[in-house]
């Protein structure tokens, strides 16, 4: 079994022309980092040219105008290269449910499988830092003073911010619970636990990693 600590996990975040690929919006932008022992070591970014055009809502959202999705790469081109950078590994996503939707959607029209393996770190934050203001993204990165260049609502920032976000968690859950090894699993699980009942949870964990 592969240790927690060389465990590699990818977070990536989705900029599109809407809501949900059920109304046939479309990602515009991704961006991903790669984590491995609370450290971000590889990055993935690129616009995408999926044929649709930008909302004027979309445009001030962002700043990514139809211009710039115009003369990007075509979406299948950066969706198999973006296959290729994530291979087999597990994701992470804040509001997973969102970018698992449009990576699905994204995926299967170049005939690539669904990938389902996701956790999801505003689901987490909401048991790990239950008094924070709220669990958005730029609230949390707020909250815990985490590294940001100040951009908001880009893919590879909102990524990196994200990433920050789940290495922050982990450190969080050894430092207060005395979990020693914060699988993505582990992490997994949390997501599904109340927030009332996630401490008792993690301290359970913590007891039964020092017995192991």
């Amino acid at each position: 079994m592969q240790s927690t600590h060389q465990e590699t996990v990818v977070v990536l975040d989705f900029e599109t022309t809407g809501i949900s690929p059920d109304y046939g919006d479309r990602a515009i932008e991704i961006g991903a980092v790669k984590i491995r022992g609370g450290q971000i070591l590889e990055r993935f970014q690129s616009l995408m040219n999926p044929g649709v055009r930008v909302s004027q809502f979309i445009e001030n959202y962002t700043g990514i105008t139809n211009q710039m999705v115009q003369e990007a790469p075509d979406a299948a081109e950066v969706m198999r290269a973006f296959a290729d950078f994530i291979g087999d590994k597990p994701l992470v996503a804040h509001n997973a449910s969102f970018d698992r939707r449009f990576l699905n959607t994204e995926f299967a029209l170049i005939g690539q499988g669904a990938r389902d393996n996701f956790g999801c770190s505003m689901l987490i934050s909401r048991r790990v830092y239950p008094d924070a203001p709220n669990h958005k993204l730029e609230t949390l990165v707020r909250y815990k003073a985490l590294q940001t260049d100040g951009t908001f609502h880009r893919a590879l920032a909102d990524a990196q911010m994200t990433g920050h976000l789940w290495i922050s968690m982990i450190n969080h859950i050894k430092d207060v619970f005395g979990v020693q090894h914060v699988s993505f699993e582990l992490m997994k699980k949390l997501t599904r636990i109340s927030k009332a009942k996630a401490p008792s949870f993690l301290q359970k964990n913590a007891s039964q990693q020092r017995l192991d």
